[in-house]
Order: C-alpha cells, then sequence, then structure tokens
C-alpha cells in the first residue's frame, strides 16, 4: 500500500517562504507522474507542479512559475515543493499524489494516491 505524507505547511505573511515535503513508502515508482495540488476553499483541486518519475521536465501551473520549485530526494523517496513570494492567493490544503498512469497528468482524476493535505495559510 502507498502512503504519501506531507508535511511542511503553516501560516506565513506574504512575501515569505515555506517548503512542503512528500514523504513515500510503500513501494517504488518508475513511471506515471507526481504531482503536487492545492485546493482552496470553494474551489477546484487544481495542478500545482510535478514532474514524470522517469525523468523529464518539470512542469509548474503559470501561477507559481518562478517562485515555486520541486525536487527530490530519491535516496530518501522524499518529494520538496519550496514555494518563495508566497501571495494571499496562495492559501490553500496542498496535496502530493501519485499518477501510474502512462503519460504526465494534471488532472486530479489521473492520480491514484493522494497524501492528507497540508494547510498553507498566506497573511497579507
Amino acid at each position: 500500500q502507498v502512503q504519501l505524507v506531507e508535511s511542511g505547511g503553516g501560516l506565513v505573511q506574504a512575501g515569505g517562504s515555506l517548503r512542503l515535503s512528500c514523504a513515500a513508502s510503500g513501494r517504488t515508482f518508475s513511471s506515471g507522474t507526481m504531482g503536487w495540488f492545492r485546493q482552496a476553499p470553494g474551489k477546484e483541486r487544481e495542478f500545482v507542479a510535478g514532474f514524470p518519475w522517469n525523468g523529464g521536465i518539470i512542469y509548474y501551473t503559470d501561477s507559481v512559475k518562478g517562485r515555486f520549485t520541486i525536487s527530490r530526494d530519491n535516496a530518501k523517496n522524499t518529494v520538496y515543493l519550496q514555494m518563495n513570494s508566497l501571495k494571499p492567493e496562495d492559501t490553500a490544503v496542498y496535496y502530493c499524489a501519485v499518477s501510474e498512469h502512462y503519460g504526465f497528468r494534471r488532472s486530479p482524476d489521473d492520480y491514484n494516491y493522494w497524501g492528507q493535505g497540508t494547510q498553507v495559510t498566506v497573511s497579507s
């Protein structure tokens, strides 16, 4: 059974930074996609950033480009989301997720495993 555990959320002022972590356990992945999503109150869950497990381009949604950076530590089976220059509109619950489908995926419907989420609140 795959488990994804996020951590690192919190309350930060606008312009500040946070680093989210997603620790994966239960199995290793050689294909599919690792993604970060977020969901603000009253809104749909949206793709934030992600990459194919077997390497390749990292994708970011336009609103976070230049501010968020995704990275991975294979030895720790952990993926990180460094968030800089945070804005109040970044406030949401952030989730990491894994898709086992072939090809890069952005839709939450294509993801098979989800973490429990971590709250990020950015005050103005």
